[in-house]
């Protein structure tokens, strides 16, 4: 099974991500990465698989009576994506930073994939939902012009789901490190 496709659900409620959450894996071989409470009371959903399989499980979450905040299929996803939400990479001294903020968790994971494919940068951080009102935001870095131009290509997909970005061409050493979650 190629694990390159990804399905994301974002639904209003979390009883009804729960169900979803359990129709989806029922409904196609796929295998279930994240089903998780986010806040606002919403509930995250990320399945792997086939494309196939995956636009299936997605499709089967679509078709219900539940109202969903987003639903999408990403296919060739980007590797750095792959590696998991939450994680953090080291960002070298002296690379421009990029910060985009999204509305919603869903719309967030599709705007970083885009961004990554848009431009030779990397992904130093994905932060999805908890803590921050269902929101997302994720933090890339690389040479400026790099940086600049993965940040439109997440501006252009978010449109309507985009709240704030902005780009450091060279960031403090402080700036990094609260970034990272090391700032004392």
């Amino acid at each position: 099974m190629s694990l390159d496709t990804l399905g994301l659900v974002e639904s209003r409620t979390i009883a009804a991500g729960i169900f979803l959450a359990d129709k989806m894996v029922k409904a196609a071989d796929v295998t279930l990465v994240k089903a998780t409470t986010i806040c606002a009371g919403r509930y995250f959903i990320q399945i792997t698989g086939d494309r196939s399989a995956v636009e299936t499980a997605v499709a089967s979450a679509e078709d219900s009576d539940y109202s969903l905040v987003g639903s999408f299929t990403i296919s060739n996803v980007h590797p750095d994506l792959l590696q998991g939400v939450g994680r953090c990479r080291d960002i070298p001294a002296g690379d421009a930073v990029g910060v985009v903020e999204c509305k919603t968790v869903s719309a967030g994971v599709i705007a970083a994939d885009q961004a990554l494919k848009k431009a030779s940068v990397g992904l130093a951080r994905l932060v999805i939902g908890q803590g921050i009102s269902g929101k997302s935001y994720f933090i890339l870095n690389g040479e400026i012009a790099e940086v600049e131009e993965a940040v439109i290509a997440a501006r252009q997909v978010l449109d309507r789901y985009l709240l704030e970005t902005v780009v450091l061409p060279a960031p403090d050493a402080a700036i990094i490190d609260a970034l990272m979650n090391r700032a004392r």
